[in-house]
C-alpha cells in the first residue's frame, strides 16, 4: 500500500532550515581548506554528455593538458564529459586535477581522474560554485547546456558588479558560441542593456594554444590569488 505523502508544515521546514545551516557551513570550511592549500587553478566547465572520441571531448583534453604545463592545476565539477576530459588532461600532463562533485539524478559521477586527495563533495550547488569562483584564475568554457551556462553568466555578472577579481573567461569553439556572442552583442548591446566594455570579458578561441596565450597574456599584468 502506497502511504500517504507527508507535506511539511511551515515550523518543521523552518527547523530543518536551522539545522540545514551546519551542514552549509561544514561544506563551506571544507571547502575553504582543502581549496586554499591547491594553488592557482584553471577550471573547465562544458556538456557531462560529451562522449570520448567526440572533438570537444578531445579537444578538452588538450587544453587541460596545455593549461596544466603551464603551471595550473585544473578544476573541473569532477563528472563524466567534458570534465572527465579536463582532469584526464591534468592528469597527463602530470598537474592538479581537482574534481568538486556533486549528486545529481542522471548525469554526476566522480571519473578517475581526479587525484585522490582533491576530491571534493558538495550537497548544495551555491557552495560549490562558490569554490570554483573564489579559487579559479580563469575560467575556461567548453560547449555544454544550462549548467555550462549558469557558471559562465555567475561570472560574468560578479566581475561586471565588480563583487570579484576580473579573470579570464574563454569560451572554446567558435562556431558553438558564435550564435550567442552575436545575439549579445546585437541584441542586449544594442538595446542598452550592457555596456560595450563588457564584451571585452569574454575571449572567444578554437585551440589549446589559445586559451594558454589568454591566461598568460593576463597574469603579465594581475596577481594570482584568490578572487575575494
Amino acid at each position: 500500500m502506497r502511504k500517504e505523502q507527508h507535506t511539511k508544515g511551515w515550523n518543521e521546514i523552518k527547523t530543518n532550515d536551522s539545522w540545514a545551516l551546519f551542514k552549509i557551513m561544514g561544506e563551506f570550511v571544507t571547502g575553504f581548506e582543502k581549496m586554499s592549500a591547491i594553488g592557482p587553478c584553471v577550471s573547465i566547465f562544458g556538456s557531462a554528455r560529451t562522449r570520448p572520441g567526440d572533438m570537444y571531448y578531445e579537444l578538452a583534453v588538450n587544453v587541460a593538458k596545455k593549461v596544466a604545463e603551464a603551471g595550473y592545476g585544473i578544476i573541473t565539477g569532477g563528472g563524466p564529459g567534458i570534465m572527465e576530459a579536463g582532469n584526464k588532461g591534468a592528469n597527463l600532463a602530470g598537474g592538479t586535477s581537482v574534481g568538486l562533485n556533486i549528486d545529481l539524478p542522471f548525469e554526476q559521477h566522480d571519473n578517475p581522474f581526479i587525484d585522490s586527495d582533491k576530491s571534493l563533495d558538495f550537497d548544495y550547488f551555491f557552495v560549490r560554485k562558490v569554490m570554483f569562483v573564489k579559487y579559479s584564475q580563469g575560467f575556461v568554457v567548453m560547449p555544454g547546456g544550462f549548467g555550462t551556462l549558469d557558471e559562465l553568466f555567475e561570472s560574468i555578472t560578479l566581475i561586471q558588479t565588480n563583487k570579484i577579481h576580473k579573470f579570464p573567461i574563454v569560451l572554446v569553439g567558435s562556431d558553438f558560441w558564435r550564435g550567442l556572442l552575436e545575439w549579445i552583442k546585437n541584441t542586449m548591446l544594442e538595446e542598452g542593456n550592457i555596456s560595450p566594455g563588457d564584451l571585452d570579458l569574454i575571449k572567444l578561441v578554437d585551440s589549446a594554444e589559445e586559451v594558454v596565450e589568454v591566461i598568460d597574456d593576463f597574469y603579465k599584468g594581475h596577481t594570482l590569488s584568490p578572487n575575494f
